[in-house]
């Protein structure tokens, strides 16, 4: 049977039926009523093993509706920390960020890794050639830069996305745009010298405005999180059958 995979994370969610490591279509929510949104992917197929990684806390309630609409649940929030301890990651870490890291062991196997996030904050994460997790950061992500500029300056007006306006500094937006993408560029930049034997993977949804404004070779993989997601997925089924 397929595997539902969900991530919900600071803006949206993200969600996606697999079979294995073959992900199907995947599905895209932005507002308050997520439970909703869930209960009607569930309404097409009872899954397998429904994998939900919240960045926020699933009350109880909402635990045992899921638990009841599928074989098995794995939940992955803030209360529960088995599959970090299992998997070596440390503890305060959001389970996007590690089913990234998981994802990018997989798909590179004996390779030391930097992985950036462009969603609401930039994560940068790194893996060593043995997979071991060595650093981390979390600064803002693009919009979020620009959202904090209009806000906290009466002068500034709100730019939605770098792909509106020029990047060449001889324009109020243009000037914008500039501070915020070569600022956002020079921060990457300066972790992907530090460790430039790395396998870098981009992800999120500015992965590629950023990819083909670098002089890195990048791979971009839109579908990080959730392709970690279905390693969990079938690790669960796998022990399962053990």
């Amino acid at each position: 049977m397929a595997h539902l995979l969900i991530e919900i994370g600071n803006t949206a969610l993200k969600a996606a039926w697999s079979e294995g490591m073959t992900l199907g279509k995947t599905f895209r929510y932005q507002g308050e009523k997520m439970m909703e949104y869930i209960r009607t992917l569930l309404q097409k197929e009872r899954p397998e093993v429904l994998v939900v990684a919240s960045v926020y806390p699933v009350s109880a309630s909402d635990e045992e509706e899921l638990r009841a609409a599928c074989r098995h649940l794995v939940l992955l929030d803030s209360e529960h920390k088995k599959i970090l301890e299992d998997n070596g990651l440390p503890l305060y870490l959001t389970y996007d960020r590690a089913a990234s890291i998981l994802a990018a062991r997989y798909l590179f196997r004996g390779k030391g890794c930097t992985i950036v996030d462009f969603g609401t904050t930039l994560t940068i994460d790194r893996t060593d050639e043995e997979g071991r997790y060595r650093s981390g950061s979390i600064s803002l992500g693009c919009r979020t830069r620009f959202k904090a500029l209009h806000r906290y300056s009466r002068t500034l007006p709100l730019l939605d996305s770098p792909e509106m306006t020029g990047f060449d500094g001889l324009s109020l937006e243009g000037s914008m745009v500039s501070g915020v993408i070569s600022g956002m560029l020079f921060e990457i930049e300066g972790y992907l010298r530090e460790y430039p034997e790395d396998r870098v993977v981009f992800t999120g949804g500015d992965a590629n405005y950023f990819a083909k404004r670098m002089k890195n070779s990048i791979f971009v993989v839109c579908n990080l999180v959730l392709m970690g997601l279905a390693l969990i997925a079938d690790a669960y089924v796998r022990k399962m059958d053990a």
